[in-house]
């Protein structure tokens, strides 16, 4: 059994399990699936300020909360007690491109260790990629009204004309920054 657990499932078998969660919160409760809004609540529950974005009932949205632990605990339990014994596999044309963009390392699985590794922290590299995209992440999540879960999960399978619009605007932005903005990062860079 765990064994079974432990390789990878397919997508229509994970996107499913995924997909299933918008009933199964509506049917409990009529709650909305997305993680970003919980980041919302933890500044809620911490800051003793009377500022009015963080001014209201965090407590009946503490499922939220428990949903994102469990997501914590999950990763976790997948990632060292559960993780496939397999190398990780990249598409060869991706790794092609990127190799040609400079990114070379992924002794450490997804993530281009020549990139995404301590030592890029306090560089111009780690500037731009750590602290301008996570703000530029959490800009658009703001700005979108939700992430991408949020949005493309919840709000199309609800018909939601804004979910719609902004699951579009995270794929062209995504397209146009994988083509266009990231070999012109990696140039400005230095990689």
């Amino acid at each position: 059994m765990l064994n079974f657990i432990s390789q990878p499932w397919p997508w229509y078998v994970a996107g499913t399990l995924i997909g299933l969660i918008v009933p199964t919160l509506l049917i409990l409760g009529n709650k909305a699936f997305g993680i970003s809004s919980s980041l919302r609540h933890i500044c809620a529950a911490c800051m003793p300020a009377k500022i009015p974005f963080f001014s209201y009932d965090w407590r009946k949205e503490t499922w939220n909360l428990w949903f994102v632990g469990g997501i914590i605990v999950g990763g976790f339990i997948g990632g060292l007690l559960l993780k496939n014994p397999a190398a990780m596999t990249i598409a060869p044309d991706t790794l092609n491109s990127l190799k040609a963009l400079g990114v070379h390392d992924f002794t450490s699985g997804l993530l281009p260790t020549d990139i995404f590794n301590w030592e890029n922290l306090f560089t111009a590299k780690g500037l731009v990629f750590f602290i301008l995209g996570g703000f530029l992440v959490g800009f658009g999540t703001r700005y979108a009204g939700g992430c991408t879960s949020g949005h493309a999960i919840m709000g199309l399978s609800n018909l939601q004309w804004p979910s719609l619009v902004a699951t579009l605007s995270f794929m062209v932005g995504g397209f146009a920054m994988t083509h266009l903005g990231l070999p012109f990062l990696m140039r400005w860079v230095g990689l």
